[in-house]
């Protein structure tokens, strides 16, 4: 067989089983990842190792997620111009490798250059993998397949936090990069020999001498769309990050214990994982604009109720749930927007950006959580703050329309 016939192979699906969990178990991994670090932190911020302070652990997790961000908004013109199958790939490959390498860095310097190098690979995953699931599952079932392969985030989130209870304790902090590591370049093989290119993408390829530039994605009418659905991935991820990281602190300042705090953060993501699977379903039924815009409005509603002190902790429970349920799913529910939008000559471009401004977004929030708890204002203006930010996505995406001509 030759090599161009072997490619050909490559490319046409082998089953539907594989793409489906392949890219799954991409998504998961970036959830292990991305998380690690903050399973990691008290161990390093305890025992001063690599000399490690509070301030540098700041920094580490900060230029992570600059990594991220860089990352996201870089891949998009490669993976419209090498292909999903590949970018997809050589993501897993380079980030599981600077992963493992964390576990061996000589001093604090060099952990956090790692963290930020392997995070031009974490954020060029998710979104390379979103449009793969997008393009894979038909116009008819994107949205829903976008959702569920998100889920594997959290799968991977709460893995690494039960991990970090098991493995930390009796091989040190260490071991956690090594089975992210590791995990990774177990799949890389299995990822090359089974995940076929996207149909939609040799299609928009094939027999065109000149390709779409990725500059068309802040090109004209376009421009104004993108604004919109950028400002919409912002603060979705706002939202995301903000909550993680700061509702057992917002909710011990309303009077709630330490202990019931972090059962409230494990209710938010019950609520995430739950608001995946149903959100997708109905954006493909009843279209993608009208869903993510009930999403975020009722999210914002939900946030907003929560700054009201409830006496009945089921009825405290139920209002985390519901958060969780909408907010989550509102920011993927903005990617299959954009996965639905633009053709896909330019989709990965436009998944790319937009989730790289969307990790702005991720900083930003856990910033202003932070502001609120120093000051004093966490409870019950942290709410409102975050109800604020679903409000502003609801705005800018009703300047987005439903349908784009030609796409």
């Amino acid at each position: 067989m030759t090599a161009a016939a072997g490619s050909a192979e490559r490319t046409r699906p082998t089953t539907g089983f594989w793409p489906v969990l392949l890219c799954w178990l991409a998504v998961a991994l970036d959830g292990y990842d991305l998380v690690v670090l903050g399973a990691v932190i008290p161990t390093l911020d305890s025992t001063g190792a690599l000399g490690f302070t509070t301030a540098s652990l700041t920094t580490a997790a900060t230029l992570g997620l600059v990594g991220v961000g860089i990352g996201a908004i870089s891949v998009g013109p490669v993976t419209d111009r090498v292909g999903r199958r590949t970018t997809l790939i050589s993501c897993i490959a380079f980030f599981s490798v600077l992963t493992l390498a964390t576990a061996f860095a000589p001093s604090a310097t060099a952990f956090i250059v790692l963290r930020f190098l392997a995070g031009l690979g974490l954020g060029a995953c998710l979104p390379t993998a979103l449009t793969f699931m997008s393009e894979y599952a038909g116009a008819r079932s994107a949205s829903s397949a976008m959702t569920r392969t998100m889920t594997g985030y959290h799968v991977g989130a709460v893995l690494t936090a039960l991990l970090a209870i098991l493995v930390i304790p009796s091989f040190g902090w260490e071991a956690m990069f090594v089975i992210g590591g590791v995990a990774g370049l177990l799949v890389v093989p299995v990822m090359w020999a089974k995940l076929p290119e996207s149909e939609a993408y040799l299609a928009a390829t094939r027999g065109s001498a000149e390709r779409v530039k990725p500059v068309e994605v802040v090109r004209g009418k376009l421009l104004w769309v993108s604004i919109g659905l950028w400002v919409a991935s912002f603060m979705g991820l706002l939202l995301v990050y903000g909550l993680n990281t700061w509702l057992p602190k917002i909710m011990e300042e309303a009077g709630y214990s330490l202990n019931a705090g972090l059962a409230l953060l494990l209710t938010l993501n019950v609520g995430a994982v739950l608001g995946l699977i149903v959100s997708g379903q109905i954006a493909d039924r009843r279209g993608n604009k009208v869903t993510v815009l009930a999403w975020f409005s009722i999210a914002a509603v939900a946030l907003a109720l929560m700054a009201i002190k409830l006496e009945s902790a089921f009825l405290v429970y139920a209002a985390v749930l519901l958060a969780g349920f909408f907010v989550f799913s509102a920011q993927v529910l903005v990617y299959a927007f954009v996965g639905h939008l633009y053709p896909p000559a330019i989709r990965g471009t436009a998944l790319g950006m937009a989730a790289g401004v969307g990790r702005v977004g991720a900083i930003v929030g856990p910033f202003l959580g932070g502001a609120l708890v120093a000051s004093g204002l966490a409870y019950p203006w942290g709410f409102f703050a975050f109800a604020g930010a679903a409000v502003l996505a609801v705005v800018a995406l009703s300047t987005v329309p439903a349908h784009l001509e030609n796409t």
